[in-house]
């Protein structure tokens, strides 16, 4: 893993990483033993660390746009990438996720590393899968909140696979932004859910799993992207 050094990020140990601010910890890095981190926004909002979804990175084109969203609104976004999409990277073809509890288990790692002695916990979230591994990991360990972008309450066209068994162990305030035609949890499913009283649905009019309405809107992905970076910002402001 260790042997993949994306381009402009800069070594670094991660015990000198977990000893920075957020605005001495900005840019690029290659945290050793585990991989890549981007690390964007002066974290005058609060600090989420982020995680992808199951098929692309933190440089695909929706992660890299709110990113760029909410560092606008103050809130400092650190981009892991999982060691499967490394991989995937390094090989040039398309590898699966691993199971779930493996991802867990790496991003509590990176919450060991990132998580500043004195600083409290994190705020953690994600898109779709890297939510759904947040929401995992905040339900056995302490975090500061949740960010779920996405977040796949079922397979599509499995309405029945539910994935809320967890989330009553959930206790942080959690933040659900959800596109209204999401095939992973459409608004009208949603709404017949029972979710903790502490979780908050924002929906994205006519968005889909990314977040991209039809043209028959009026709408654009970029516009509910903004929309959804606010909303975040807001919550995590809410929250402080």
């Amino acid at each position: 893993m260790s042997d993949f050094l994306p381009k402009e990020a800069l070594p670094i140990d991660s015990a000198r990483l977990r000893e920075w601010t957020p605005k001495e910890r900005l840019g690029s890095w290659f945290v050793e033993a585990i991989g890549p981190l981007e690390v964007k926004g002066d974290g005058s909002g609060g600090c989420l660390l982020i995680a992808h979804g199951a098929g692309a990175g933190r440089q695909s084109p929706y992660m890299s746009r709110i990113r760029e969203m909410l560092a606008h609104h103050g809130v400092q976004t650190l981009a892991i990438e999982f060691a499967y999409m490394q991989r995937m990277q390094r090989e040039g073809r398309r590898i699966p996720p691993p199971r779930i509890d493996r991802l867990v288990e790496e991003l509590s790692q990176w919450c060991d590393i990132l998580t500043r002695p004195e600083g409290g916990t994190l705020w953690l979230g994600g898109k779709s899968m890297g939510g759904r591994v947040a929401s995992l990991l905040a339900a056995s360990e302490e975090v500061a909140g949740l960010v779920l972008c996405g977040y796949p309450f079922h397979p599509p066209g499995k309405p029945e696979r539910l994935r809320l068994s967890h989330w009553p162990s959930i206790e942080c305030p959690t933040l659900v932004v959800q596109g209204t035609r999401d095939p992973f949890g459409t608004r009208e499913e949603v709404e017949g859910y029972a979710l903790p009283e502490h979780v908050k649905v924002h929906w994205l009019s006519d968005g889909d799993h990314d977040w991209t309405p039809r043209r028959s809107s009026g709408r654009s992905q970029a516009a509910l992207i903004e929309e959804g970076a606010a909303t975040i910002a807001a919550f995590m402001k809410a929250h402080h």
